[in-house]
């Protein structure tokens, strides 16, 4: 229950915090990222419409729509998105409210493949992943698989799905709510979390989905609630849920009174940002949320499940984000009031919103954005589809219509486009040595799918996505996909996908170049750009000359034939490597 605070109250809360926390002297704790807030912004390096930035041409509609929205546009979706409507606009708004309403989608398709793979523990509940692969063996590789299989899917739903917009918002929550997929002790359950949490909330409730996350094993696990009690308070969990789950940590204020806290500008009955002091209450609050694990206390339960233990819960009265909760509250109240407190916070919002929007569209987001859809999901913060409510008002403002070139593909975002372009029709599993080595690679690129070592998850910013590293294993993973194959059969069809489109009488430098442009990029480069593939494919000779011919080579031992169709496959590559692939 919160109510306001008399005087004769503040002041007695005051003398008491002074006394419990005297001991824990000058703040203990300086955000990672505090010396880059409170230094100038870099400049500008953004889209290619900026100053000493390589011109490129604007893409068409549908092509920046799709490729924000989702993982990549192929020639099959562009086609879809504009028979949505009789304009833009239209296709727009269209194409947006399908994707929020993704249960309408049917996805069977991606199911049956995941199936077809030998996929064994994405419908496992949660007490039989914890009977199989924590209580049920010592096998590390059988410990393991559920969160194995969650990374791999990743990429096979990302290629392949038609919910494009509910995947790509998978990724944004896992980023955000970040739990190491290779942690020893949330590996096993993993399969629950990014199921039944992550999944289930992506496009819903904002309150609903901390809870859930709160309540997870992964979770309990991965920052320590689980061993959170009134004996021996843990603070992990609660500094994530203030500084990377809600309110970021631009709205730290340190070791700082919390009675002297000015009050937001945005609602005056909410303190403008948290402090050390609210940590430490709601660590308190959390106090005997944990998990059936065989605890020595009670070594009958031991199904992986939530409890609440209420003889380790802290009932004493607390003060958080200026307000006070009696003590003595029913089990867990205390933690869902503070829940209630945050998720309806003005400063919450702008953290969640500015966040969404920097994923989507820009690293510096206008603030008139961040404020109008801040305000849609604070006056729906108990509304079921809340989320859904406040992406649909971001992708269809005026800044998301006109919005190209401010950010770039991820190496995992890469790859998955990469495999949507050409027309792979080939599924990672676990247990698989073509798949092994697709995972490999895509580690050194730094992006394997949920597996960030610390609890803020990968960087959304493209700035620190532009190191050599980075660009470089990139390439070498996207190359690769192209030269790849698995039992004989090529991982991306070029060849097979060539002849497919192209009559055997037009295979040439240009016919090939620009084939593969409308299919990749969905549009043609600009002319200095396509002149580089021109004389590449064409070995700087006649564009319009044949340089190839569909006869397999290897069947009648053209060395020359087949040189010329691997110069097909590396054009293919080059244009995968091209800004115009990995910008959107």
């Amino acid at each position: 229950m919160h109510m306001p605070l008399q005087s004769a109250q503040a002041d007695a809360l005051r003398e008491a915090f002074a006394r419990r926390y005297a001991l824990h002297g000058p703040p203990r704790y300086r955000p990672a990222n505090a010396a880059a807030a409170a230094a100038p912004p870099p400049p500008s390096t953004g889209g290619p419409s900026r100053p000493g930035v390589v011109t490129m041409a604007r893409p068409p509609f549908a092509v920046r729509v799709l490729n924000n929205m989702g993982y990549g546009a192929t020639a099959a979706t562009i086609a879809e998105f504009n028979a949505l409507g009789a304009d833009d606009d239209a296709r727009l708004a269209a194409y947006v409210d399908r994707q929020l309403a993704w249960t309408g989608i049917d996805d069977s398709a991606v199911e049956a493949r995941l199936a077809a793979a030998g996929y064994q523990t994405l419908g496992k509940s949660l007490p039989q992943l914890w009977q199989d692969h924590v209580l049920g063996t010592t096998d590390y590789d059988a410990r393991m698989r559920p969160a194995w299989e969650v990374q791999r899917s990743a990429l096979v739903r990302a290629a392949y799905s038609r919910r494009q917009l509910l995947e790509l918002m998978v990724t944004f929550w896992h980023d955000h709510f970040n739990v190491t997929a290779s942690d020893y002790s949330a590996g096993p359950v993993y399969v629950h979390y990014h199921r039944d949490v992550i999944r289930q909330h992506a496009l819903g409730n904002f309150r609903a989905m901390l809870e859930d996350v709160a309540r997870s094993t992964a979770m309990l696990h991965y920052l320590d609630n689980l061993s959170n009690t009134r004996s021996g308070p843990n603070e992990n969990f609660a500094r994530e849920l203030l500084e990377l789950h809600t309110f970021g940590a631009a709205n730290y204020l340190g070791f700082m009174d919390p009675f002297q806290v000015p009050p937001c500008p945005e609602d005056p009955s909410y303190p403008i940002g948290y402090t050390d002091i609210d940590v430490y209450e709601t660590a308190a609050a959390f106090t005997g949320w944990t998990v059936r694990n065989g605890h020595w206390q009670y070594p009958s339960e031991n199904d992986g499940t939530f409890v609440y233990r209420a003889a380790w819960h802290d009932t004493g009265p607390k003060y958080v984000l200026g307000t006070f909760i009696y003590p003595e509250q029913p089990a867990m109240k205390d933690g869902r009031d503070i829940l209630d407190r945050i998720a309806s916070h003005p400063r919450v919002a702008k953290s969640i919103c500015g966040r969404i929007i920097r994923r989507f569209f820009a690293d510096e987001p206008p603030e008139g954005l961040v404020d109008s859809a801040a305000a849609v999901f604070r006056a729906h913060w108990q509304a079921p589809d809340q989320l859904a409510r406040t992406l649909r008002h971001v992708l269809l403002s005026d800044f998301a219509r006109e919005a190209w070139g401010l950010q770039q593909r991820r190496p995992f975002e890469a790859v998955a486009a990469a495999m949507r372009v050409l027309g792979c029709d080939w599924t990672p599993r676990v247990g698989h040595a073509r798949s092994n080595d697709l995972m490999w690679r895509l580690g050194f690129t730094g992006h394997t799918p949920y597996e960030w070592p610390a609890p803020n998850g990968y960087p959304l910013a493209p700035g620190d996505w532009r190191g050599g590293n980075s660009y470089a294993m990139t390439w070498k993973l996207l190359n690769w996909l192209t030269e790849a194959s698995d039992d004989g059969v090529p991982l991306a069809p070029v060849l097979a996908t060539t002849r497919a489109h192209v009559p055997a009488g037009e295979w040439t430098a240009r016919r090939l170049v620009d084939f593969w442009c409308l299919r990749i990029l969905g549009y043609l480069p600009e002319a200095s750009r396509r002149q580089v593939l021109l004389a590449f494919m064409a070995q700087n000779g006649n564009p319009d000359t044949h340089v190839i011919t569909d006869t397999d080579a290897w069947a009648t031992g053209d060395l020359k034939r087949h040189y010329n169709q691997q110069r097909l496959r590396s054009m293919v590559s080059l244009l995968l490597m091209s800004p115009e692939f990995l910008g959107r």
